[in-house]
């Protein structure tokens, strides 16, 4: 074989490794308006669609200083420790990790892998993810692959001691997932998020 050959294969099984999947993402949603309003007190929770996929919110005000929440959320291997539906979090490089989720009966486990970006500053903190390709985790057929994951937590601080959160994410389930029943489960993960966030702040 030719040695060009050879580097264009080389460049080829690289590219595979670390590839994304979807041109879509949620990181500029704060221009996302019309939302579906399915929760309006202390949590609020609402939906709407967005670039052709169901884009989910949730916010709250929690009484915890800005940093000791980020440190919990940007600490993804401790995930199944805060968020209780999360099974298995492992980071396969410096900025991609691999999730598995645990899901009602009789629904399969879902499982995604997603790049991550840390942007902090004085007044924020953005956290922000988006689906992609690793060879080391190929499709498992005991779960569905979500392969258009997608996310970002937005936390600002109101005081020293109370932070504003917002989580936007990608509500997509495909597999099984009965369409009529998506609202409700967004609902339930909107409530979950803020409410295992808190109890893991409180410990």
């Amino acid at each position: 074989m030719k040695p060009v050959s050879k580097i264009l294969i080389f460049l080829i099984l690289i590219s595979m490794t670390f590839s994304s999947i979807m041109a879509f993402d949620i990181t500029s949603f704060e221009s996302i308006d019309n939302w579906i309003v399915l929760q309006d007190n202390a949590t609020w929770i609402g939906w709407t669609n967005h670039s052709g996929f169901p884009v989910c919110q949730t916010r709250a005000n929690l009484p915890y200083p800005m940093k000791r929440i980020s440190n919990i959320i940007e600490d993804i291997e401790n995930y199944p420790n805060v968020f209780k539906r999360i099974t298995t979090a492992k980071k396969l490089d410096d900025n991609i990790a691999y999730l598995m989720l645990d899901m009602p009966f009789p629904f399969s486990g879902r499982d995604y892998i997603i790049q991550f970006v840390k942007d902090k500053s004085e007044t924020d903190w953005v956290f922000s993810f988006k689906a992609v390709i690793h060879v080391d985790t190929p499709p498992n057929e005991r779960f569905v692959r979500l392969i258009n994951a997608s996310g970002t937590w937005l936390i600002k601080p109101i005081s020293n001691s109370e932070t504003a959160v917002t989580y936007t994410w990608n509500g997509e389930l495909l597999g099984d997932f009965p369409s009529w029943a998506l609202p409700k489960a967004w609902k339930t993960q909107g409530n979950e998020i803020i409410e295992w966030l808190g109890a893991a702040l409180n410990e």
